[in-house]
């Protein structure tokens, strides 16, 4: 088992903050527009961008492919929707439960993971018991490649709940858990989809694209009722909670940060998905992983996955206007 500990201060952190997080990709296949507007948003931080449509499974860019293709990581507070729906799927709870997390204090689901309360998922892990979590977890595809992506690596999901803290630790914050950026991206485009699990494909030259088809690697069906209240949480925690330096008037943005500290390495996770207002359905699903120093935690994941929303739906807004101009234009040309 990998040791953990909390770390203070730059100087106790094995990895920087900055670098060149590009250097070794191989953009063949990336979507233009959607790659640069990645590369813009992460900078020189040490990190890595996944983009997926979640309505087909296409891998869209990824920017630091080592990152996010051949090493898992503890996933934080990102584990905490799958816990959500496990415990809605099961009568746990119901939207309108409020559990004590302390301080006189009860939250609903919503509120839980709009603020990322831990004793509120710490106690949801433990009603669940480590039986019906790994069962929904193994749903969600942890442990196990997201498709034929070469050095995709599977991440873990453990046998047994953790000896320390037992299945309230991994509920709260995925201890014993390894993912992949990618891993999260299907995740979450499970749940802006409204719940099929695509296969995530990755075509790197035109031929693949030109031949690129969905394929569905499970349907959540029986989630898929409960999936609404997880969204309300997702949205909360842009617009009030952990999230909201990912906020935008202009669009709807859905996610989970989550923080936490591994072999020498802060972690800051943002996973999330997107779209503009009137659209019903999602527009892009994003997962920011940051790896190094002080500096990398949820909050900066999120603020960085806001500006690649702007940047990106901001040009195809500039795009899609100088199209409708140019439209009007030829239509009210004199015959």
């Amino acid at each position: 088992m990998r040791s953990r500990r909390r770390l203070r201060g730059d100087d106790d952190y094995r990895f920087s903050s900055f670098g060149d997080p590009a250097a070794q990709d191989n953009p063949a296949g990336d979507d233009p527009a959607v790659r640069q507007a990645a590369l813009s948003a992460l900078g020189t931080w040490n990190g890595s961008i996944v983009v997926v449509d979640p309505n087909t499974g296409r891998v869209l860019s990824i920017v630091n492919q080592k990152l996010a293709l051949s090493s898992g990581f503890t996933p934080c507070s990102t584990f905490k929707p799958v816990v959500a729906l496990a415990a809605l799927k099961e009568g746990i709870i119901t939207p309108r439960t409020k559990l004590n997390v302390g301080n006189r204090q009860r939250m609903d689901v919503t509120e839980a993971l709009a603020r990322s309360n831990n004793i509120f998922f710490h106690n949801l892990g433990e009603m669940l018991g480590f039986r019906r979590l790994a069962q929904y977890a193994h749903e969600f595809g942890l442990g196990e490649k997201t498709g034929d992506i070469p050095g995709e690596s599977p991440g873990r999901f453990p046998d047994e709940p953790p000896k320390e803290g037992g299945v309230g630790y991994l509920a709260y914050f995925g201890r014993d858990i390894e993912v992949t950026a990618l891993q999260m991206a299907a995740i979450i485009s499970a749940v802006a989809n409204g719940g099929t699990l695509y296969q995530l494909q990755y075509p790197r030259s035109a031929a693949e694209l030109s031949q690129f088809q969905p394929e569905v690697r499970r349907r959540l069906d029986d989630l898929a009722g409960h999936l609404p209240e997880v969204k309300a949480g997702l949205e909360a925690a842009v617009q009030y909670g952990t999230a909201r330096l990912a906020y935008d008037p202009g669009m709807q943005i859905y996610g989970k940060t989550g923080t936490c500290s591994e072999d020498g390495a802060h972690l800051g996770w943002f996973v999330s998905y997107a779209q503009e207002q009137q659209p019903s359905q999602p527009s892009y699903v994003a997962v920011v992983l940051l790896r190094g120093g002080r500096y990398m935690f949820g909050p900066h994941a999120a603020e960085i996955a806001g500006q690649f929303y702007r940047d990106l739906l901001h040009k195809e807004r500039i795009g899609s206007q100088a199209s409708n101009r140019a439209e009007a234009l030829h239509d009210n040309r004199p015959d």
